[in-house]
């Protein structure tokens, strides 16, 4: 929500690094990311051209997720190319800006990276599925003992097979402006899991007109509409609660009054759901890629993270990040 951060050099040198090892997914996933007991069985619905909810959904959804996390971890904990070769298609497209297109890349770079750093590891937060897509929002630490990144890959299905990715990365910072880290569920109950698979499509049409009446529409009185007044913030360079929000947002936009936000996909499951887009401050600005994650308990979004990366000049790919 807020704007990008300023890119550092030592934030370009482990976001340029990073960038490449996103592709890879997430190493290591704790058990609440899987589908569990009869919760499981109310499995978001699709929308659009991402598919219908129906007989079966769940364990297809699960079964994306499962193959998302196989993928990753073997390839990029283990560098285990064939489950590559499994589970990702030849054509696969890649719009991370420093990775190119096809297995045949990603199995390269997963060589190189375990080569490099063998006990890098992928820890995964907290993942979503709906359609055809799955959304697994990490903490990657290259290096054991660093605070690493902060990671949000989007993998689409096709098949039964990986076919395309995105994602977007941001250093963690030593100290945030709420004292809330960049990846903790603080709000009740402080599982990781998607929960009230019921309400999956209420709760996404609740974040899309919010989304779309604050940060499209720049209107702050959402804010007191969609936003329980005092829902946590991960965003580490703004304070909870609402009045926070409005005093930041209201800032940003006023500094920035040609900003446009321009939503790309939406994907949700229980009670998360994430908006993946594209802010630009000004014409001719390549702006940033930010994807959101929102958290909605009794109607309310209550919890915020989020995840900023500035769009580069040049891309290894040409596919560009939404």
């Amino acid at each position: 929500m807020p704007p990008a951060a300023p890119t550092t050099p030592a934030r370009r040198t482990v976001v340029a690094f990073l960038a490449a090892a996103a592709v890879l997914g997430a190493a290591a996933v704790p058990a609440a990311a899987a589908p569990q007991g009869p919760a499981a069985g109310h499995a978001a619905h699709g929308q659009g051209d991402h598919g219908h909810g129906g007989h079966g959904e769940p364990a297809r959804l699960g079964h994306q997720k499962a193959t998302a996390i196989a993928v990753v971890k073997g390839v990029f904990e283990r560098g285990n190319t064939a489950v590559v070769d499994r589970f990702v298609r030849s054509d696969y497209i890649q719009h991370n800006p420093t990775a190119a297109d096809g297995s045949a890349g990603l199995k390269a770079l997963a060589t190189s990276i375990h080569q490099q750093f063998p006990d890098a590891r992928y820890n995964v937060k907290r993942a979503i599925s709906e359609g055809d897509l799955v959304l697994l929002h990490s903490n990657v630490v290259l290096v054991p003992g660093t605070k690493g990144a902060s990671v949000i890959d989007i993998f689409r299905f096709r098949g039964g097979k990986i076919a395309e990715h995105w994602d977007v990365i941001q250093n963690v910072p030593d100290t945030t402006a709420s004292g809330n880290d960049m990846f903790s569920t603080l709000s009740s109950p402080r599982v990781s899991q998607p929960l009230d698979h019921r309400l999956t499509q209420a709760n996404q049409a609740l974040v899309t007109k919010a989304f779309d009446e604050l940060m499209v529409h720049k209107d702050l009185t959402a804010l007191d509409r969609y936003w329980d007044p005092g829902y946590l913030q991960h965003n580490p360079q703004m304070q909870s609660g609402v009045p926070a929000a409005k005093a930041g947002l209201g800032g940003y936009f006023a500094s920035v009054p040609q900003l446009t936000v321009t939503p790309k996909r939406i994907i949700a499951e229980g009670d998360l759901v994430a908006v993946h887009s594209h802010y630009v401050n000004y014409p001719g600005d390549r702006g940033a890629a930010i994807l959101e994650l929102f958290r909605v308990r009794n109607g309310k979004i209550v919890e915020h993270w989020d995840i900023i990366q500035s769009v580069p000049e040049t891309s290894a790919n040409g596919n560009g990040m939404f």
